[in-house]
C-alpha cells in the first residue's frame, strides 16, 4: 500500500490490493473509475428512496460521502477518498457498513421476533444476494 504524505497522510491501496480486499470481504463490490462501487436492485421507486436515505444516513454519520446514483429500481454507490487521491480504509469500512445495514434481513442469521418482508412481488424491497 502506498502512503501519500502530500494528501493528508492517508494510506491508499493499489489496484491489486483493492481487488484482493474486495474479493475477500466485499465480493459484490468492484473497482471501476478509481472508486469501489456496488449496484443494488430494488423493488421500485419507494424502495430506491429508502435505500438512498439509509446509505445517506450512514455516510453522514461517518462523515465520508459516496456518490450515489438513483433510478427507478437501481442504486449505484461509488466510494473513494478524494482527499487521499484513492481508495483508503475509510472506503472499505463504509462499504462494509452499507452492506451490513442494507442487506440485513430479520430471522435469516439470528433469532428475531421480526418477520421480515413477505415473499410476494407486491412487497419486493431489495434483491438480496444469496
Amino acid at each position: 500500500m502506498a502512503l501519500d504524505g502530500d494528501k493528508g497522510g492517508e494510506q491508499t491501496y493499489s489496484q491489486t490490493e483493492i481487488e484482493a480486499r474486495l474479493r475477500e470481504a466485499l465480493p459484490h463490490w468492484y473497482l471501476e473509475d478509481e472508486c469501489i462501487q456496488r449496484r443494488y436492485k430494488t423493488g421500485g421507486w419507494r424502495a430506491t428512496l429508502m435505500l438512498v436515505n439509509a446509505i445517506g444516513h450512514l455516510a453522514e454519520a461517518a462523515f465520508h460521502h459516496p456518490d450515489i446514483l438513483a433510478s427507478y429500481s437501481r442504486v449505484k454507490v461509488s466510494l473513494s477518498t478524494h482527499s487521499a487521491g484513492g481508495i483508503t480504509d475509510k472506503d472499505f469500512a463504509l462499504a462494509s457498513k452499507i452492506e451490513e445495514v442494507v442487506l440485513w434481513q430479520p430471522g435469516i442469521d439470528e433469532q428475531s421476533v421480526l418477520e421480515g418482508i413477505p415473499d410476494e412481488p407486491r412487497f419486493k424491497y431489495v434483491d438480496y444476494d444469496s
